[in-house]
């Protein structure tokens, strides 16, 4: 009798996995990605984000058949109307989804089956400098705390690790981290 083991691993198909891994290490060129986002006014603080297409891989990529749609908004007292979470959570909520993922993918390629992660995520922030009501305070956060926990059939010191490894490769947390170079254009009349 011959046993084999699956190749998915906390959701991961780890055999796509490792293809994957080594297409991009044999051809660099299919490293580099342009996520798009298109935002639309509807009323007040609230605004509809449409999330559909990107290029990675080499190509345009056509494996999303309807586009994702995302309000945002912000509660009363921030002016709006509590229509959808706000930006500022949206982020945090990137951030968790991003690390999250990033623990998943790691644990899979490390041969550790998870069976929980779960987070909290808080941003704190002084609305004075986004009121502009004090230059002396940043518009956005001064500090994001991440409590993760972490189960699995690995010990702690491993799962540590896992968790280490992420937050080493996760993009968002490198972009919140590390700042991004944002280039801003209007068309205006």
């Amino acid at each position: 009798m011959t046993i084999t083991t699956s190749p998915i691993r906390n959701g991961i198909d780890t055999a796509q996995m490792y293809g994957t891994l080594d297409a991009v290490k044999a051809n660099p060129g299919l490293a580099p990605f342009e996520f798009r986002v298109r935002n639309q006014w509807i009323a007040g603080t609230h605004s509809r984000s449409t999330i559909h297409d990107f290029w990675g891989a080499g190509a345009e990529d056509a494996s999303r058949e309807t586009a994702f749609e995302v309000d945002a908004s912000e509660p009363p007292v921030l002016l709006g109307h509590n229509e959808a979470p706000n930006p500022a959570e949206f982020l945090l909520h990137a951030l968790a989804g991003c690390l999250t993922l990033t623990i998943v993918n790691v644990a899979a390629a490390r041969k550790v089956t998870l069976t929980e992660v779960s987070s909290t995520l808080t941003g704190v922030l002084d609305a004075r400098g986004a009121l502009g009501l004090d230059d002396d305070y940043r518009n956005g956060f001064t500090q994001i705390r991440v409590t993760y926990k972490v189960k699995g059939e690995a010990p702690p010191e491993k799962l540590q690790e896992i968790v280490d490894r992420a937050q080493a490769r996760s993009v968002v947390y490198d972009m919140v981290t590390n700042g991004v170079p944002v280039e801003l254009q209007a068309e205006v009349g």
